[in-house]
C-alpha cells in the first residue's frame, strides 16, 4: 500500500508539474493543411533552383559596377586564404540549422513541454525556406558579379571559364539563412514564453554575424550583399512567425487551428 501510495503521489506530482509548465508557455496559431504544404513546396522550389542553377544563372553580370564602400570593405576584410574563410563560412552555415533545432529543443524541454518541439521546428523551417526562395530569386534576377570574379579584370576573365556562381552575389544566401534561422528560433521561443529564448537570439545572432563576415573574407560577397542578407533574413525570421503564428491568446495570426488540438503527444 505504501509503495502504491508513493507511486501515485509521484504520478500526481508529475502531472501537476507538467500541467503547470504547459500553462506557463503559450500555444501558437498554425494550420497543418496550410503550413506543411507551404514549407514543402517552398523547400522543393529551392532544391529545384539549386539543381538547375547552371542553366538559370546569368552567363554575364547584369550588375557589374561596384561602389567605393564595397571596394574599401573588401580591401580591409578579405583574407589572404579565401579558401579557408569559405570553408569556415560553409561550416557555420551548416551548424545554423542544428543550432536552431537544438536550442529550441532544449528551451522547450527546460519548460517540460517537449511536445511543442515538432511544431516549433515546422514554423522555423517555414521561415527558412521562404527566405531561401526569396534569396535565390533575387540572385538570379540581379546577376551581380562576385568580388572574386570582379577583381580578375577583363583580360584575365577571358582566360577563365565562368561558373554558375560568378554572377550570383546579391544577396548573400549564407547570411540570409543563418539570420533567418536565428530570428525565427528566437521569435518562436519568445512567443512561446521559453525562459531560454535569449539563448536563441544571442547564440544564433552571433553565429549569423560571423557567417556574414566570413563571406566577405572569402571574397564571395560584397559588404552590401551581406548587409541586405542580414536585413532580409532577420526580417523574414521575425515576420513569418510573428504575423502568422502569434500566440492563440493574442489577436491576429493565421485562421488555422491552435496547436493545443494538434500537438504531437510524447510518451513519458
Amino acid at each position: 500500500m505504501r509503495v502504491r501510495a508513493v507511486a501515485g503521489g509521484v504520478a500526481v506530482s508529475f502531472v501537476l508539474t507538467n500541467g503547470a509548465a504547459e500553462a506557463q508557455t503559450r500555444e501558437l496559431r498554425w494550420d497543418p493543411t496550410l503550413d506543411v504544404p507551404i514549407t514543402l513546396v517552398a523547400g522543393a522550389l529551392w532544391i529545384a533552383t539549386e539543381a538547375f542553377r547552371p542553366e538559370l544563372a546569368p552567363s554575364a553580370c547584369r550588375w557589374c559596377e561596384v561602389d567605393a564602400v564595397d571596394l574599401a570593405a573588401r580591401d580591409r576584410l578579405v583574407w589572404s586564404s579565401t579558401r579557408t574563410a569559405a570553408f569556415a563560412s560553409d561550416v557555420a552555415a551548416l551548424l545554423a540549422p542544428a543550432a536552431a533545432a537544438g536550442i529550441d529543443a532544449l528551451a522547450a524541454s527546460r519548460e517540460g513541454t517537449p511536445s511543442r518541439v515538432p511544431v516549433d521546428f515546422l514554423l522555423i523551417a517555414e521561415a527558412g525556406v521562404l527566405a531561401a526562395d526569396l534569396t535565390q530569386l533575387t540572385k538570379l534576377l540581379t546577376g551581380r558579379e562576385r568580388p572574386r570574379a570582379y577583381v580578375l579584370g577583363g583580360d584575365r576573365k577571358t582566360t577563365k571559364a565562368n561558373t554558375p556562381n560568378d554572377n550570383l552575389s546579391f544577396f548573400s544566401g549564407h547570411t540570409t539563412e543563418t539570420f533567418v534561422l536565428a530570428a525565427a528560433t528566437g521569435t518562436v521561443a519568445t512567443m512561446r514564453g521559453y525562459r531560454w529564448a535569449p539563448l536563441a537570439w544571442t547564440f544564433g545572432g552571433a553565429l549569423a554575424a560571423v557567417t556574414g563576415y566570413l563571406r566577405i573574407a572569402a571574397d564571395e560577397h560584397w559588404l552590401t550583399d551581406v548587409l541586405v542578407g542580414m536585413v532580409v533574413g532577420a526580417g523574414v525570421g521575425f515576420a513569418v512567425p510573428y504575423f502568422f503564428h502569434r500566440p492563440a491568446s493574442e489577436p491576429g495570426g493565421t485562421l488555422g487551428q491552435s496547436g493545443s488540438n494538434l500537438q504531437v503527444s510524447v510518451a513519458w
